[in-house]
């Protein structure tokens, strides 16, 4: 039977996926079907055996509620493989989850995962290694930024400048798109989780209380912002104070985290300040008429695009869906992959599809 013919039928039965591996959150698409999963990026692990006894959203039901040996463990640092068995656990948890059906006829789906922008071949060798023993037959990378834009459905293939702010979990992705390619990018380690650790800096130091990530995070979720608000906003937090080692409530406004989160909020300005300065001077005419396009759960930080739009002085907009704009567009290059094969990553240990 023909070799061709054999890899089409292959093609029209098997599942293959997308995957926007974050730090913080997954999400899985699927070929035909859509986004179907999206569960955080935590395994849980009895350190006793090595065993791993949840993975994802039953992984997070377990922080902070299990005895010590058992922790809740992020594979991912910075979008990059931090812990190379425990990330093809999650790997092929999402893949099995995904394509069930398929794993009865043996086929093994070809997979796109997103990565930052500037990560070593190390480390796309290490994504790529792990989507294989997790399951996948071939894996394709797509830079962050790329799949967001794609995701956004702006024309990056078009000779116009597109300038996307992917701000996720651990990574902030500053990029400016063009003919099918990144012009000039920068990845910054501050991001969503870095505002949660400032917010429990700043109630360490101010009010002596010790309060945990995710108190952190629905602080930052309800009050938090980066520009003045119009009307006064607080919210009580509880959490051990650090004196005298019992429980204490205390109320703080959105003013208050708005001066914690101030430093890092200021460094995701400047790397888009200095973006904008590396950009060509033709890409700029286009941005200034485009704008900013926020991506990532922390573009949802109220009053960023204000702020950005202030400091830049080019109108700075949160795009629609933004938690999924990533998803959106690997998937979407999963479903057109030889005519979109120009957006996705080469690299020495890899090579997107011909045809």
């Amino acid at each position: 039977m023909n070799n061709n013919f054999l890899k089409e039928i292959a093609k029209k039965i098997s599942s293959d996926i997308a995957i926007d591996l974050g730090t913080a959150n997954s999400l899985v698409y699927v070929r035909g079907r859509g986004i179907i999963i999206s569960e955080p990026s935590v395994v849980a692990i009895n350190q006793k055996t090595g065993q791993i006894l949840a993975i994802g959203e039953e992984a997070k039901r377990m922080v902070g509620r299990t005895p010590a040996y058992i922790v809740a463990t992020r594979p991912l640092v910075s979008g990059v493989v931090s812990d190379f068995d425990v990330t093809e656990q999650m790997l092929r948890y999402f893949i099995e989850k995904a394509c069930k059906k398929n794993f009865i006829f043996n086929l093994r789906p070809r997979l796109i995962v997103s990565i930052p922008v500037g990560v070593t071949e190390v480390e796309k060798k290490a994504v790529q290694d792990a989507g294989k023993s997790a399951g996948a037959r071939v894996v394709y990378l797509i830079e962050e930024p790329m799949a967001s834009a794609i995701g956004a459905r702006l024309p990056v293939q078009d000779a116009g400048g597109n300038f996307i702010v992917d701000i996720g979990g651990g990574t902030t992705e500053v990029a400016v798109i063009s003919l099918g390619g990144i012009v000039t990018a920068r990845s910054l380690r501050v991001a969503g989780d870095r505002l949660n650790e400032d917010i429990i800096k700043f109630a360490q130091d101010e009010y002596k209380l010790l309060i945990g990530e995710r108190t952190a995070e629905e602080i930052k979720i309800n009050i938090g912002s980066a520009y003045p608000l119009k009307e006064k906003m607080e919210m009580p937090i509880r959490g051990r104070n650090l004196v005298t080692g019992l429980p204490e409530e205390i109320t703080v406004t959105d003013k208050d985290i708005r001066k914690a989160l101030e430093r890092s909020v200021k460094e995701i300005i400047a790397a888009i300040k200095i973006t904008v300065e590396e950009t060509p001077p033709e890409l700029l005419a286009d941005i200034m008429s485009k704008g900013i396009h926020l991506m990532g759960g922390g573009s949802l930080l109220k009053g960023l695009n204000q702020l950005i739009t202030e400091e830049t002085k080019i109108e700075t907009k949160v795009s629609d869906d933004p938690l999924t704009a990533v998803a959106r567009g690997a998937g979407f290059v999963l479903e057109n992959i030889d005519e979109l094969q120009e957006v996705l990553v080469e690299s020495d240990n890899l090579e997107v599809p011909k045809q």
